[in-house]
């Protein structure tokens, strides 16, 4: 496909941080913490008197979380806008230091399924990703596949393979596939080097099984949902159910799951244990639970979803703290309490048991 050359990445400036690093993949090292955008997609406006997730107010709130050392954006073709906005975040010189990563996805639904077993038709879709980024090459592409009983995903794969060794992708991820499906990429020569999943204390399916697989093949997870849409916090100790206004599409996602983990009721007492260990080390509930996900076997850095930029700073207390043997008892005793799930990962969402 003819484009444009996309014009190099503008580099960028932060300051010292307390956020550590980490290498997902070879050559590609990202902070622990990452800037989810799915925000930016549509439908997460919410309160509008806090809601900077479109425009402008956008590209400006990336500026802070850069700012806090939470310098690497997790993005995807099919984030609305989200692509664009970083692109004309990176592009203009407007900073100096090293360049942020950039990860984005590659997802197939509907008919994109059946084109996707052309490598015409998938290089396509990457060379759109790379144009509204201003890349030359992709630092990580997810690979996001809809419906199992389309088989095409393994020609899909290396079809971005392909472009790896072509030099528009750098490296090739997995998001939300099971552990059959990344064995067949695996069979079939694609090197995977992240799958990105739901993880958190109210969803712990990556323990069953793909955590230990991915340990096997040097494959990093990369959580999101760690904080369920903002369930797991202070702001809704206490609260009842009536009381909880479901107003974006990730309150509606993650209300389910409190569902499925054990209902209101346990929820509120996990985030009564929470508290407690919260006070202990003088943090947030938030805090305690993604530092939880993040000392977790093949973690690489977590999702940090946002409307905004405002909880920004507070992010680094979750390095200046570590959960003891006590806080881990009290935590898996309450856990223990839910109802764990049984199932590969994202099974769920595809129709299957919880």
């Amino acid at each position: 496909m003819d484009m444009a050359a996309p014009s190099a990445r503008a580099p960028a400036t932060t300051k010292a941080s307390a956020i550590p690093r980490a290498e997902l993949a070879p050559g590609l090292e990202i902070s622990r913490l990452l800037q989810g955008c799915w925000q930016l997609s549509g439908g997460h406006a919410g309160d509008r008197a806090t809601d900077r997730t479109s425009g402008q107010a956008a590209i400006d709130d990336f500026s802070a979380f850069v700012a806090a050392g939470i310098t690497t954006f997790d993005t995807a073709d099919i984030y609305g806008p989200s692509e664009s906005l970083i692109g004309l975040y990176l592009n203009p010189p407007h900073k100096e230091g090293e360049p942020e990563p950039v990860l984005t996805k590659f997802c197939c639904f509907g008919d994109s399924m059946n084109q996707a077993k052309e490598l015409r038709f998938v290089e396509q879709s990457i060379d759109a990703s790379r144009q509204r980024l201003g890349v030359e090459s992709l630092d990580l592409v997810q690979f996001y596949w809809h419906n199992y009983g389309n088989k095409n995903y393994v020609a899909a794969a290396q079809h971005l393979a392909a472009l790896q060794k072509k030099g528009k992708v750098k490296h090739v991820g997995a998001t939300n596939f099971d552990v059959p499906r990344l064995q067949e990429f695996v069979d079939a020569g694609v090197t995977i080097a992240n799958n990105q999943v739901q993880y958190s204390l109210l969803d712990r399916r990556p323990e069953n099984g793909m955590a230990d697989f991915c340990a096997q093949h040097n494959i990093k997870l990369l959580p999101y949902g760690v904080l369920a849409g903002g369930f797991l916090s202070d702001k809704y100790l206490g609260v009842s159910p009536k009381q909880v206004k479901i107003d974006t599409y990730s309150k509606s996602k993650y209300s389910s799951v409190i569902g499925q983990a054990g209902g209101w009721d346990w929820y509120q007492s996990l985030l009564r244990e929470l508290s407690e260990v919260a006070k202990r080390h003088g943090v947030t509930i938030a805090d305690v639970a993604c530092r939880w996900v993040l000392d977790k076997p093949q973690v690489a850095g977590i999702i940090v979803g946002a409307r905004n930029a405002s909880h920004v700073a507070d992010h680094e207390k979750i390095f200046s703290f570590e959960l003891d043997a006590a806080d881990q008892e009290r935590i898996s005793k309450v856990l223990a309490e839910g109802k764990q799930s049984t199932s590969d990962c994202y099974s769920w969402e595809r129709g299957g048991k919880w």
